[in-house]
C-alpha cells in the first residue's frame, strides 16, 4: 500500500506540481496535469469546476481526506492548499495509485 501523504511530499519535491485552485482548473481544462488532488474542504464550486474539467480532460482527480491545511502541512507549504496538479511525479509513486482506484476515490489525511 502506498502512503498517499508520502508519495504527495515527494512529488512536491521532486516532480513539478502547480498549487491553488485557479492553477489546476487551467491545468485541468488544458490536460496539462497527470493528476490532480483536491482537499475535502474544497469549496463546493471549485470542486465542481475541478471535477468537471478533470472528466472532460480524462485527468485523474484525487479528493483528499484531509483539510486544506492537511494538505499544505503534507506538501510542507506555509498557506493553506485546496487543490493542487501534478504535472511531473518526480521520484513519486503516486501515478500507481490511479492504476487501482476509481475515479474521484479519496486518500490520506486525518481520518
Amino acid at each position: 500500500m502506498i502512503d498517499v501523504d508520502k508519495a504527495i511530499g515527494t512529488a512536491v519535491k521532486t516532480g513539478k506540481v502547480s498549487f491553488g485552485a485557479k492553477s489546476t482548473i487551467q491545468n485541468a481544462k488544458t490536460g496539462k496535469a497527470k493528476l490532480i488532488i483536491s482537499a475535502a474542504n474544497c469549496p463546493k464550486n471549485t470542486c465542481e469546476d475541478i471535477e468537471y474539467y478533470c472528466k472532460l480532460s480524462n485527468v485523474p482527480l484525487i479528493i483528499y481526506k484531509g483539510s486544506s491545511i492537511d494538505l499544505a502541512a503534507v506538501c510542507g507549504k506555509p498557506f493553506i492548499v485546496s487543490a493542487l496538479s501534478i504535472k511531473e511525479p518526480g521520484d513519486s509513486e503516486i501515478l500507481r495509485l490511479m492504476e487501482r482506484a476509481e475515479p474521484e476515490e479519496s486518500y490520506g489525511g486525518a481520518e
